[in-house]
């Protein structure tokens, strides 16, 4: 989570790009399903996904609810092709869905569509002016007198209801696929690296979302994708669904009590505005260390100028797509399943002895709720879900986590004849998500308040793309 609102934590640690399997190893065998002759059908659905007045937002550490600068919404696609059980894709305009969260959207959706869990991939685009969901922090506050202040379960639990009402209703009028296409367009000036090194090799200065420090904004702009993606679902020349991806943290400014989808979202409405009648879905990649820090003094003039330069990148995308006849692609579906090593910062006792202390500053507490609610499912065996749709020449991959965009780029790089489009911030649970020698560069990313996982979660999540990257 972007952390220009949480000062009074301190900040440590990033990563090189040592994208070397460490020790730990991908825990699950993969599952993969394939349709040799390629028949596809889509439904999509669109369902609002504001929060009410006095809601929690970004888990907490933001002002609560106040008003209601543009609605969030809830956007997906159910997949229906022939011989295989349905797939859906959801992009969520909030901060995050982890653990329980996660399993209780899967749950919901997979018994809408008639499919398994497996086949669901759910991702939050992580706006901060948004709500989180996690049942198993909430549970774990709760029996501190903290329930309900990390998100309002009621509204989480109805959004999820009505989900799933909206998968139903779209399955009954799928419509044919006949073509699938994709393209790249640059996106200039809004990506930067947050984690500028000083000669040391050391984290110098984070660059968060906004900055305004000459030297931090005059660092160079580091290591990125620069590149949006889009993929398209035609029937013959009608575009179905536009699935646009761009990884970098999605805030301008924020933490006012002003709920907002911020610039993806204002992105996402000028391209329906250029390209009316399908429905547009928009996925944040592996921008765990990216923002607009460079280019962003947080300003609310801003927002606008951002959403008009994504845009511009998402229509090059667009215009730069090859649209080829489905019948000649073959679409694979595959998973595999990780056990993320939790930081051995999560200490149980400690954890449980802050969540104990009414003494203890509030925020303090409910960042160990989530601490907690992490380790625990690791200790029960917990795995995280790696997915990846492949239509020819295309490859969706769905990953967790606050990802460093080294792990977009190296998924990228092992099917360079492909289209590669990587959505993060699938499971919200383990927090940010570094690179091994990250966490002991400093920097807040790598910190004991924002990554929940040990350095050894490279080998582990790098064995796992690779595996279905093949």
């Amino acid at each position: 989570m972007d952390q220009a609102l949480m000062r009074r934590t301190h900040m440590p640690a990033i990563a090189s790009l040592a994208l070397v399997a460490v020790a730990l190893v991908a825990s699950a065998q993969g599952r993969a399903h394939a349709a040799k002759s390629a028949s596809l059908e889509i439904a999509t659905f669109n369902i609002d996904a504001t929060p009410p007045m006095g809601a929690p937002l970004c888990d907490a550490l933001c002002q609560p609810a106040a008003a209601v600068d543009d609605p969030l919404s809830c956007r997906g696609v159910v997949l229906l092709p022939g011989g295989q059980q349905p797939i859906v894709l959801i992009s969520l305009d909030w901060v995050g869905i982890g653990n329980e969260g996660q399993d209780a959207w899967k749950a919901a959706i997979a018994a809408a569509a008639g499919t398994t869990v497996d086949r669901v991939a759910v991702h939050a685009i992580h706006q901060h002016d948004a709500p989180g969901c996690d049942f198993a922090a909430d549970r774990i506050a709760a029996q501190y007198g903290l329930g309900g202040r990390l998100f309002n379960v009621a509204f989480a639990r109805e959004t999820i209801e009505r989900a799933a009402a909206a998968v139903r209703e779209a399955i009954r009028s799928p419509q044919r696929v006949t073509h699938v296409g994709a393209g790249r367009g640059k996106v200039e000036k809004v990506a930067s690296t947050r984690r500028c090194l000083g000669p040391d090799g050391k984290v110098k200065w984070v660059r968060f979302t906004a900055c305004r420090d000459p030297e931090a904004i005059a660092y160079p702009e580091g290591r990125i994708d620069p590149c949006a993606r889009a993929v398209g679902f035609f029937q013959d020349d009608r575009p179905l669904a536009v699935l646009t991806y761009y990884a970098t943290h999605p805030q301008s400014y924020y933490c006012k009590g002003r709920v907002s989808a911020d610039f993806p979202g204002m992105a996402r409405a000028q391209r329906e505005r250029e390209l009316p009648g399908p429905l547009h879905m928009h996925f944040n990649g592996a921008g765990g260390n990216v923002g607009a820090g460079k280019y962003n003094d947080g300003s609310p003039e801003m927002r606008p100028v951002l959403a008009g330069r994504l845009a511009a990148g998402m229509k090059a995308a667009w215009d730069d797509m090859e649209k080829l006849p489905l019948a000649d692609e073959r679409i694979d579906w595959a998973t595999t399943d990780v056990s993320l090593p939790p930081g051995k910062h999560l200490d149980e006792s400690a954890l449980a002895a802050v969540l104990e202390n009414d003494q203890t500053p509030v925020g303090d507490r409910l960042r160990a709720a989530r601490h907690l609610a992490f380790l625990r499912r690791c200790q029960a065996g917990g795995t995280v879900t790696l997915s990846r749709l492949r239509i020819g020449k295309v490859d969706l991959l769905h990953l967790p986590g606050e990802l460093f965009v080294e792990y977009q780029l190296a998924a990228e790089a092992l099917r360079p004849s492909s289209i590669v489009c990587v959505a993060a911030y699938g499971d919200y649970g383990p927090g940010y998500i570094g690179l091994h020698d990250s966490y002991a560069q400093g920097g807040y990313e790598t910190s004991e308040p924002a990554s929940r996982v040990a350095p050894s979660v490279e080998g582990v999540l790098m064995r796992g793309i690779e595996k279905l990257m093949e």
